[in-house]
């Protein structure tokens, strides 16, 4: 066979990979790709090495260790006052990106139509292509990358199967607030229109405010299936381990899927996790843990060239070069990495239609030294 017809013709290496294979090539320092450069801990690291050495090695549970589950249900309860039922509400993936594509798989049918919100993650468009889904895109646009929910409801038809969001938002840094989940409860009031929602960054949010679960809000929950992500979390993303949340009649699908897809997820490290989310002060340190990286970095960085406002949550900063350079974001990427010894992810690649916003993202999830030598580069830059 000479030729296949690509089910993704459209789709090729996904820009982290580009952009951490040339900071490797070239040395440069890697703020492109979102991974902490600190170490994980100690305490979580024993815990790992323990079960394994306590021969928890063979396989877990399809929707994972219930032990793991059960902590996970009173976290939730006592986060956002929300109960699911660690039997039939919790499923642990391997990774939020499996989560968000076992979702997709299990809901959407050839023609349904998904609303996204773009700039958005790199998974989803092609996950609902794989599905035979359709993406309707709505364009946010910087700098406040803000939601017009009128504008929203107007984009929804007979056929919208699925709206996923993503809070914290991934790449710009912004929130949704209280509010934006109201309006989303209130357009999809009535209708059959499942949501997915993307809080795989739940823990890292600034300046006091408080993450937006739509599972605090009665008429989502019912409707919805949410995505986290113990990797980014607790600075281990090598790990690939996250899970779902969603009432069991969303469940049941879910896992129908998720069975013949990882069918069970690493066992020591749940062992590990359910464990270490005893101690509520592993995650909920993050906020001001982050939030001290975010200050320091763009401390660092005032006076460049760059613009730049500071990000709500996320551990991405998005800095904008319209002041000095009219080049595609694309080719900024590249030619800093190359020029200046130091990558970053162009915006316009979260976008579907073909725009440039001026505007990179840098991951500041790093060690103080990184920062510092990372700022000293961006200062350079002209």
């Amino acid at each position: 066979m000479n030729s296949i017809e690509s089910k993704l013709p459209h789709i090729g290496t996904t820009i982290f990979t580009i952009m951490s294979g040339l900071a490797n090539e070239t040395g440069a320092i890697n703020l492109s790709q979102g991974f902490p450069s600190f170490e994980v801990s100690r305490e979580l690291i024993e815990l790992y090495h323990q079960a394994m050495m306590n021969n928890h090695n063979q396989y877990a549970p399809m929707p994972g260790l219930i032990s793991l589950r059960e902590e996970l249900s009173k976290k939730t309860q006592k986060l956002y006052g929300s109960y699911y039922n660690p039997d039939t509400e919790i499923t642990i993936t391997a990774g939020g990106t499996q989560a968000l594509y076992t979702a997709i798989t299990a809901f959407v049918n050839k023609g349904d139509e998904v609303i996204i919100f773009e700039p958005a993650y790199d998974s989803y468009k092609p996950a609902i292509e794989l599905a035979g889904g359709v993406v309707k895109p709505y364009s946010l646009t910087p700098p406040n990358y803000r939601i017009n929910w009128e504008e929203v409801k107007s984009m929804i038809t007979d056929k919208t199967r699925l709206i996923m969001i993503n809070t914290p938002h991934n790449p710009s840094g912004t929130i949704l607030s209280k509010q934006d989940l109201e309006s989303l409860a209130e357009i999809t009031k009535g209708t059959n229109i499942i949501v997915l929602s993307d809080e795989v960054y739940e823990h890292i949010i600034f300046d006091g405010e408080e993450h937006q679960s739509v599972c605090r809000f009665e008429d989502l929950r019912n409707r919805s299936l949410i995505v986290y992500s113990f990797g980014k979390t607790f600075h281990a993303t090598g790990w690939k381990t996250g899970y779902c949340l969603g009432p069991e009649y969303m469940m049941k699908e879910f896992r129908k899927v998720h069975q013949f897809l990882v069918f069970s997820v690493n066992t020591p490290l749940q062992v590990a996790l359910a464990s270490y989310l005893k101690n509520e002060a592993h995650y909920l340190s993050l906020p001001s843990f982050y939030q001290a990286k975010r200050d320091y970095f763009i401390r660092l960085i005032e006076g460049s060239k760059f613009k730049f406002t500071p990000c709500k949550g996320s551990y991405f900063q998005l800095l904008d070069y319209s002041d000095f350079s009219d080049e595609k974001d694309t080719d900024l990427a590249i030619r800093l990495t190359k020029e200046f010894g130091i990558a970053s992810i162009p915006v316009s690649v979260f976008y579907s239609s073909d725009v440039d916003t001026k505007m990179l993202r840098f991951c500041f999830a790093k060690d103080n030294e990184t920062l510092q030598r990372a700022a000293e580069k961006i200062h350079a830059i002209q």
